[in-house]
Order: C-alpha cells, then structure tokens, then sequence
C-alpha cells in the first residue's frame, strides 16, 4: 500500500472508504470530523475514473491492485461493472490488511450503488464486533446484500451523496458521530471483564425445536459454555456458518438443519448450498439432527407457490398470518437424508447424528391429542433412512425413540457434544 501521513491522533484508528474522485467534499467532512473527535483518519480512495480530491492514505490504485488489477486497466476498459467488482474485492484485502497492521479500529464508507457495493465489501471481510458504519443512498431498500452476516449498520442518506447541503451535512456528521461512538464503545467493552474466556457454542434453533434447544443451552451454560442461538431462517444460519468459519466457534449443536428443506423445495428461509459446511471444515466437534426437515417454510397463505397449493397432497400449517409450512415428501426427505450424510462425510472434525424416531418437530409429533398435522413416520423413516445409508462407516447415528423436542433427545446429544468437546 502507499502510505501518506494519517491524520494522526492519540485516539483509535478509523478507516474511511469513499470515491474521492467524486466524494471527495464528504468524505473531507467526515475525516475532520474523526480527527476532531479524537481519533486516526485513514482515507482509502475507491475512486476510479477520477483524480482524488486529496491525498489519501491507501491510493486507489493500491485497491485495484489488491483486487487483482490495474487502475489504468480499469479506466481503459471504462466496464463499470467490471471496476465496482474489482474494487469491491481490493476493498476487502485493504480492510483486512489494515485491520492486521493494527491501522483499523473501526470503518465508515459512504456512497451511491456503488460506493455501497464497494464499501460493505470491505466491512464484510472484517470480524463480527468490529464497528462498520456505512451512510448510503440504498440503505432503505433491500440491504441483504451488502449486509451479508455481518454488523454492518447502515444510514440512509435521504439525499444523493453529491455536494454537500444542509440534509446530506447532517446525515454524514451523524454518521462520522456513530463511527467514532461506536469504537469509543468497543474500546470501552474490551477494557472490562466479559467472561470472553468461556468457549463459545453454535446451535440452531426453530420454533419448533425451542423446547429441546432451551434446555441443551441450560446445560452447556452449567458446564461453563457460552451458547450462540440462532435462529433457521436462512440469514440465521448463514451467520451461523460464518461465525464459525472465522474461527469464534469451539462446537455445533446443529439440530434444526431445517433451512436445507428450503434450499430444496424454494422456501423463504434458504441458506444456501453451503449450509452444514463450516464446522466439518474447520474441525470442530458437532452434533447433528434432522430437526424440522418435515417443514418447509413460506409467508402468508397467499405466497404459497401454485404447483405446491394445486397439489391436493400436501399438507399445509399456517404457523401465524405471515408463516405458512408445508410438509416434506417421502422423496424430499430422501433426498434431504442424503444430503445431510454428504455434509457429515466431509467432517474433519467428530460428528454425530441423532435421529429422533417419534418426529422432528412439534408438528410432526402424536400426542395425547393424537397425530399432529405433519406426523408421517414413512417421510421420517426415508429421512432417516437415507441418512443411514449414505454416512461414513465411522460417523455414529443414534436412534431415539422420542420426540426431538423430549428430555432423553436433549441429554443424550448435549452429553454426546461435551464429550467430544474433551477431546
């Protein structure tokens, strides 16, 4: 990287990402700011057509260079698409470089489109508790995309980023304020006892897997484990894996997998293809089960898909006006078997796999009000089944004959998890 001088001061160090070719007036704004609070100003130009409107710390063509190209070949080819890509990605080497060299306390961007894409491309390379503030045009929309599964907190900029005016002067110095606020705090908090020693534990959880997760979180605490709860709804388990590839998680307590029945059958609450990864390739001990793979979720009644709502064999659960499941199939549930075996196979790490033999969720469940709607021991038996058969000999799978949600399901893996967790 080029280095010029840092607005140098004895506070912390704030990274500021901005075109300077056009944004050079705001980005001016939000460093003098930084500095008068306190704090380190390092100016990263993401500008590409344009000369800086001052010198920054970290050139822009040192981020195309960190995103594998040139900035003269980038204004050659005048590929805007092409440019915010390459940016984006020096961005996130920039950030992370900068964060190693201890010159990142904290980051603030802003920015149109494509200061966002490039600027929250640089915030999610770095580690969840670093502050990320990000003043945006498109921060009212859809912000999953530049969010990710980080913290990013995103403020809207009411008006363009173009030219400074009474509205976009007060909306960046709020934004320069929260940046500074939220290292301030950060550095506050890792000045005070936490309890940070206790080893961190994963587990997923549903509404219909509450009762069994509510009580392994109960034991885990007892024996001296912090648990990280998160909730299937696709983003949930995204964070989830995310978390656990960057090294915060000791173990996986992964018994509400049901974001894979999404991934297969377009529900709303789909984490992708990566689902079920990140412990195996990190190695770490983790138990898993079948939970709430009988459901598959979509929104109100209305945004059930037609080839789904004509077929007069399924079964549906509206949940709550805006959550509406919908069983799984004797052939999904042996395709979902198979899958989670493949996920398992590719484990570095222990593993095992508890198999609930009286039902995978509050639903799929007979009580003494009888068989509840997603009760279908054939559609559990092909889960179960499946997984079976397609798991590595040396991976052990327990049968239980209870519910998934019973007393014996939540002792007999949180001692499974503990003991692998001893090493």
């Amino acid at each position: 990287m080029s280095e010029t001088t840092s607005h140098a001061s004895p506070g912390h160090s704030i990274a500021l990402f901005a075109a300077l070719d056009t944004k050079a007036d705001e980005a001016r704004l939000v460093r003098d700011i930084i500095v008068a609070r306190g704090h380190r100003a390092v100016v990263v130009d993401t500008g590409v057509v344009g000369e800086p409107g001052f010198a920054p710390d970290v050139g822009a063509a040192d981020v195309a260079q960190a995103g594998g190209t040139s900035l003269a070949a980038l204004r050659e080819r005048a590929d805007r698409g092409e440019a915010i890509a390459a940016m984006a990605n020096g961005a996130a080497v920039v950030a992370s470089q900068l964060q190693r060299e201890g010159r990142l306390d904290g980051i603030v961007g802003l920015g149109g489109s494509a200061g966002t894409a490039v600027g929250s491309a640089a915030m999610r390379a770095l580690p969840v508790g670093v502050p990320k503030v990000l003043a945006s045009t498109v921060a009212s929309g859809n912000v999953a995309p530049y969010v990710g599964t980080k913290d990013v907190a995103m403020l809207y900029s009411v008006v363009d980023i173009a030219g400074l005016n009474r509205l976009s002067r007060a909306v960046l110095t709020n934004a320069a304020g929260a940046i500074c606020g939220a290292v301030e705090a950060a550095a506050l908090l890792a000045s005070q006892p936490t309890g940070d020693e206790q080893p961190l534990l994963a587990a997923s959880m549903f509404g219909n897997t509450t009762e069994l997760v509510d009580t392994a979180r109960a034991v885990f605490e007892q024996q001296g484990y912090e648990v990280l709860v998160f909730h299937a709804t696709g983003s949930g388990g995204q964070t989830m894996e995310g978390l656990i590839r960057d090294g915060f998680i000791a173990g996986s307590y992964d018994v509400t997998t049901t974001e894979w029945a999404d991934q297969l059958c377009g529900g709303v609450f789909d984490a992708g293809p990566m689902r079920l990864d990140a412990a195996g390739e990190q190695g770490i001990p983790q138990v898993i089960a079948p939970g709430c793979l009988d459901m598959v979720n979509f929104g109100g009644e209305d945004s059930v898909p037609a080839k789904y709502k004509d077929d007069p064999a399924r079964k549906f659960y509206v949940w709550n006006p805006e959550v509406t499941l919908m069983r799984t199939t004797v052939e999904e549930n042996a395709q979902l078997g198979k899958i989670v075996a493949e996920k398992a196979n590719a484990a570095k790490g222990p593993v095992e796999i508890f198999l609930p033999l009286q039902g995978i969720s509050i639903v799929d469940s007979v009580t003494d009000e009888g068989p509840q709607l997603f009760w279908w021991p054939e559609a559990d038996r092909a889960l179960f089944d499946a997984i079976k058969q397609h798991v590595r000999p040396d991976i052990l799978v327990h049968e239980l004959d209870v519910n998934i949600n019973d007393p014996v399901f939540a002792k007999e893996t949180t001692d499974a998890l503990l003991e692998m967790l001893k090493g």
